[in-house]
């Protein structure tokens, strides 16, 4: 064999795999799994048609007399857009390119994602109501597309799912309030409905969320940051990156002549946090990427919402994480009237603080009232005190539906809204709540209405009378005198009887303001020439510009003219359990500048550790001497870290707790820091607020604490024993 033969067979050869690789190898059309047999195509809007193919491939969607045609980018991807379709079906959609793909019976309706946690994700099988209905689900007409968990780093284009039609087998493992929801709209509307659930239980909103969404807050910048840090495209990135780099190519540099001249090496710089990859399924936008993203742009009508327990604790700030959950998904989904229906929480018993989970309800509250076409379906009438999953779905889908077809479908004959106060007045020494969204008012069970409390001008809280009068609720309570502010189911444990005329129950909701002063002036009538200057919650305190500056309630300090003779430390407490703790403080001025006499973070400079003299106490706790005190007391207020030792030579100080002689350690700063008042001679803490941004994990307190061996309070974290709390800082002038 010559080797010109061997050239010749060896050129064949490599021929022939090179064409067999591009025979073989060449992409199909192929369609995202959203698209698929059985499926639902949003009615009247234009509806994207996307997938990939070979770059330069033509490729053409047929359906329903509409043929559109597209080609794929550099990239692979297609997309095509089909016309306003009108609901039918079923139909048939052939997509061709170098294959052809069918899409056998297609209903056109409207499609509507469900998602949220577990209350949203709990199965048609999971409760025995909704179990009970299993067998005679029948609906040909509704479609159920079920997505997979996952979660991942970056957007994705696949997900696991397939559409079934809605039969016993089917719905027995999908979502029950998505699939009451959805029979109600077929119900009503006698079009086809396909319900997308993508849900999984114990999650935060955070990850369901888009950048974009996060882009559309300004109060979430932080998060924004956060994503900002781990994505490759961003400049923020390659700017950190590029900082980090330069920190290695310095150690290299720095290592490399420590080696050679024989002196020790440091360890190099440690890779940023910020910039590794998500952890967990909880962080930001990763249920988004793998649950979400591959369904964008699909056509939808809109999507409904049942999730929050996970972000108990985020207070009002959840209100301003669902804005940026509506805003993104209507920006991904290029559809600004996308309806956005969801669920308020549950009355259910977390422990802690009872009113951790009616501030939650306002927040959620306060979204419909900022953003069309979104809607809060009440469930305070229907929950388990005792199972965070109440078992009434069909009560909830009911309700989102109600809202869907009053807003998005404009049903407006459709009542959707529960009663919500709507003019508040006093008349003497009653309140009177008029309600809009109602005919009538009612109670469910035929008892007087409950959870009403009234306060007065000291801003306690008080059960109050209820009185029926059609839209009209009367109340009243005979220890107060002139009330000032109601609140109503304020409380996790609370599930009110008070509804309208269709059985939509009534919200938690407060309303009236109490005065700023309300307490102080009534435990301290005494009080009444000393002007207010500081204001905050101790037990929830907020630092900001790098802990330098005390956020306060209320600042007066441009507005007190004259030279201060007199300061005054005024501080109420409510523990969880039992009555309200007060004391108030006044002394001679620790300093000119208003603003040393404030809480001594780092911005004001304050710093004092001395003895005062001539000091007046008056407290209802226990163990806290009143009265006038010439001298025997001290203060020790300052930013920083400090230690045990009795540095200031206090008598009867301690060296080994601490007390009211501690050692400040001023080059920490900001530090942990200490407002404290004593009465050293009666070896008494009178008040005592430490650690002032550690938020509800800070110290307060007055008296000697007796919760670990420190009086003054140190590393309590006592703040979260309270429901809430006022320090005042006044000021009486010459």
């Amino acid at each position: 064999m010559t080797k010109c033969f061997l050239r010749l067979l060896t050129f064949v050869a490599v021929a022939t795999i090179l064409a067999g690789t591009s025979l073989f190898c060449r992409a199909d059309v192929r369609l995202p799994e959203v698209f698929a047999s059985n499926m639902v195509l949003q009615r009247g809007m234009p509806v994207p048609v996307w997938g990939w193919a070979d770059a330069g491939e033509r490729v053409t969607v047929a359906f329903e007399g509409q043929t559109k045609t597209a080609v794929p980018d550099a990239d692979g991807r297609w997309i095509v857009k089909l016309d306003a379709l009108s609901p039918g079906g079923p139909f048939t959609m052939t997509v061709k390119g170098k294959n052809e793909l069918k899409l056998e019976n297609v209903l056109v309706g409207d499609v509507w994602l469900c998602s949220g946690q577990s209350n949203m994700e709990w199965t048609m099988n999971m409760s025995p109501d909704s179990k009970a209905d299993i067998p005679n689900v029948n609906h040909p007409n509704i479609r159920l597309f079920q997505v997979e968990k996952a979660w991942e780093q970056q957007p994705q284009d696949s997900l696991k799912a397939d559409w079934k039609v809605c039969t016993p087998d089917s719905v027995r493992n999908f979502s029950a309030v998505g699939y009451y929801f959805g029979k109600n709209l077929h119900e009503n509307l006698n079009v086809p409905i396909g319900l997308i659930n993508s849900s999984w239980g114990g999650t935060l909103i955070e990850p369901w969320t888009p950048p974009v969404g996060f882009e559309s807050v300004g109060t979430l910048e932080s998060i924004n940051q956060r994503i900002a840090a781990k994505d490759p495209k961003s400049e923020y990135r390659k700017q950190l990156l590029g900082e980090s780099l330069d920190k290695y190519k310095k150690w290299v540099v720095d290592a490399e002549k420590s080696l050679k001249d024989s002196q020790p090496i440091g360890p190099p710089p440690a890779y940023p946090r910020n910039l590794m990859p998500w952890e967990d399924h909880q962080s930001p936008t990763v249920l988004y990427n793998a649950m979400v993203h591959p369904l964008v742009p699909l056509a939808m009508k809109g999507a409904i919402w049942y999730q929050g327990e996970s972000n108990l604790g985020d207070g009002m700030l959840y209100a301003e994480k669902m804005k940026a959950l509506i805003n993104g998904w209507r920006t991904v989904f290029n559809n600004p009237e996308l309806g956005f229906y969801y669920v308020q929480l549950a009355p259910y018993n977390y422990g802690g603080d009872g009113t951790r989970l009616p501030v939650i309800w306002t927040a959620q509250a306060s979204v419909e009232k900022e953003m069309p076409k979104t809607g809060m379906a009440v469930i305070n009438d229907i929950g388990n005190l005792g199972d965070i999953h109440p078992a009434h779905k069909s009560i909830v889908g009911h309700r989102l539906a109600l809202l869907a077809l009053n807003r998005t479908y404009g049903k407006t004959d459709i009542a959707a809204a529960s009663p919500e106060p709507d003019r508040i007045r006093v008349d003497g020494r009653s309140m009177v709540l008029n309600f809009r969204n109602a005919k009538s008012l009612k109670t469910r069970d035929g008892k007087v209405p409950d959870w009403f409390e009234m306060a007065g001008a000291d801003g306690v809280f008080q059960k109050a009378d209820a009185k029926i009068e059609g839209t009209t609720i009367l109340l009243t309570n005979p220890s107060i005198e002139k009330p000032f502010a109601v609140r109503f189911a304020w409380d996790m444990l609370a599930e009110p009887n008070l509804q309208n005329e269709d059985g939509l129950p009534v919200s938690a909701f407060r309303a009236g303001e109490i005065p700023e002063r309300g307490m102080f002036d009534t435990l301290i009538p005494e009080g009444k020439n000393f002007q207010l200057l500081y204001s905050f919650d101790p037990t929830r305190p907020t630092l900001a510009d790098n802990q330098r500056q005390l956020i306060y309630q209320t600042d007066k300090s441009r507005e007190i003219a004259g030279k201060v003779k007199r300061v005054g430390y005024f501080l109420c407490l409510k523990p969880k359990n039992g009555e309200r703790q007060y004391v108030f403080v006044t002394m001679p001025p620790l300093d000119a500048n208003l603003e040393k006499l404030g809480v001594p973070v780092k911005g004001t400079g304050a710093r004092f550790q001395q003895k005062v003299s001539d000091v007046t106490v008056k407290s209802n706790v226990p163990g806290v001497d009143n009265g006038v005190f010439a001298e025997g007391c001290n203060v020790e207020f300052w930013d920083c870290n400090y230690a045990q030792p009795n540095a200031a030579s206090i008598p009867g100080a301690s060296d080994d707790k601490f007390d009211f002689g501690d050692e400040l350690h001023a080059g920490a700063s900001p530090g942990y820091g200490s407002m404290q008042i004593h009465n050293f001679a009666k070896k008494q803490t009178i008040l005592a607020f430490n650690n002032f941004n550690a938020g509800q994990g800070c110290d307060v307190g007055i008296g000697n604490n007796t919760k670990n061996e420190n009086p003054d309070w140190t590393f309590t974290g006592s703040a979260k024993d309270y429901e809430g709390g006022q320090f005042l800082i006044l000021v009486e002038t010459e």
